[in-house]
């Protein structure tokens, strides 16, 4: 009798006693060298002179000292320490180990503070560091609801493309409720709603007809741009009441709203922003600590066996298909009751799909789509940061620069990343 080989491990793997070998991929150390690469030609680049930074803002506690540091000097630190981590990663892949989520934020938070360090190199402009995170953070809120919204759709199988209409549909009712109402906080309820009845739409047509469901999803973008668009140009301008600014006002926390640097930027905000936190918690909870999370984690990696066990697989996908619609729609209300501005044509900008690449490089987490949706908002709120501190750059690229970073993001550490293994396929019972 020939006795077989005994089984080897696949090269570039991770084995363990007990469990599946892990693929180490080498896309990440990748895209860290050459982004350290990328940091070195910057420090070269950093002019003679100091960087002020503010950290402090009048409101604060107690006030810390305006900073000053060398701004060359400083920059070479901070780009040679990520760097070592670019290192760290490679030794990482070659012993067959993952890299750890904390050395890409670590490594992100390096490059960024020596790139703000690098731009405010002898000039006299301050670089006010809690205003330029809670500028990030605010301006990643719909991007958060979004991505958000595109986790609980997909993570029971529902492909959900339609996130970019569920926004401007949110945007679209919160601000004519709360001009009709003049209350913030009713068109903060709306927003919701409007997102629910476009992911109405989408499931009862994906599930009830199954149709493909990125089909459904453009079509719905496009409904709901037309709708809006057209309810603007007659409705919303003939009646200035239907479409006033109704600002949501800003609800600092009593003491924690005073920290440096922490208090402004997460607990200086409005109640959108505190609403994006409880969302973010409890789905990061539910999802992986509860039955809950379990039965919709089920749905969507293996229908069938979930319905053998007694999970009404279809219930479930119309359940959170609306749920997470919801989600979106309230992400709307940020560019209207939130922002304090009326309702324009398309104000959304393309978001929806932004909260789509930051789901995907969060790998269909919650706590992973919320860090790629913060680096999106960071590149975005360089739009306004950059011509403060006199850094001439056309403004086609300052517009541009959200959508290259996200290009960029995807395409450098995304890697290979597995969605649900049901995703945008019919069950039939």
């Amino acid at each position: 009798m020939t006795l077989a080989p005994p089984l080897q491990p696949q090269p570039h793997a991770v084995v363990e006693p007990g469990a599946a070998p892990v693929k180490i991929s080498y896309r990440a150390p990748i895209a860290f060298t050459v982004l350290g690469l990328l940091g070195v030609w910057m420090a070269a680049l950093v002019p003679a002179g100091d960087t002020q930074i503010r950290v402090s803002t009048g409101a604060d506690l107690w006030q810390l000292p305006l900073l000053v540091v060398p701004a060359a000097a400083t920059t070479w630190v901070l780009v040679l320490l990520a760097l070592g981590l670019a290192a760290f990663s490679w030794v990482q892949a070659v012993r067959r180990r993952p890299v750890g989520t904390w050395v890409g934020v670590v490594f992100g938070v390096l490059l960024v503070l020596a790139f703000l360090v690098s731009i405010g190199a002898g000039k006299t402009q301050v670089v006010a560091l809690t205003g330029i995170l809670a500028g990030a953070l605010f301006l990643a809120t719909p991007l958060i609801f979004g991505a958000l919204s595109g986790v609980v759709c997909e993570r029971v199988g529902i492909v959900n493309i339609a996130i970019e209409g569920q926004l401007l549909a949110g945007a679209f009712l919160a601000a004519v409720v709360a001009s009709l109402t003049t209350s913030a906080y009713l068109g903060l309820v709306a927003a919701p709603i409007a997102g629910a009845g476009v992911g109405v739409l989408l499931v009862f047509f994906s599930i009830k007809y199954q149709v493909n469901q990125i089909i459904v999803g453009v079509v719905l973008n496009v409904l709901v741009i037309g709708l809006t668009s057209f309810l603007f140009s007659t409705v919303l301008t003939e009646h200035d009441a239907w479409n006033r600014r109704t600002p949501l006002p800003t609800v600092p926390i009593p003491v924690l709203s005073e920290i440096p640097l922490i208090g402004p930027v997460l607990f200086r905000q409005t109640v959108l922003v505190y609403l994006m936190y409880v969302v973010v918690i409890a789905l990061q909870v539910y999802l992986f600590r509860s039955r809950w999370g379990l039965r919709v984690r089920a749905v969507g990696e293996h229908p069938k066996a979930a319905d053998t066990v007694g999970i009404d697989v279809n219930r479930t996908r119309w359940r959170n298909a609306i749920l997470g619609s919801a989600i979106a729609g309230l992400g709307g209300a940020f560019f209207t009751v939130a922002s304090g501005l009326a309702f324009g044509k398309e104000m959304t900008g393309g978001r929806g799909f932004i909260a789509l690449a930051a789901m995907i490089l969060g790998r269909w987490s919650p706590k992973g789509a919320v860090a790629a949706a913060l680096l999106f908002g960071f590149s975005e709120n360089l739009r306004t940061v950059l011509p403060t501190l006199e850094v001439s750059v056309p403004p086609q690229l300052l517009l541009m620069l959200p959508y290259i970073v996200t290009i960029l993001a995807v395409a450098g550490f995304a890697g290979r990343v597995r969605a649900p293994a049901a995703e945008g396929i019919p069950y039939v019972k």
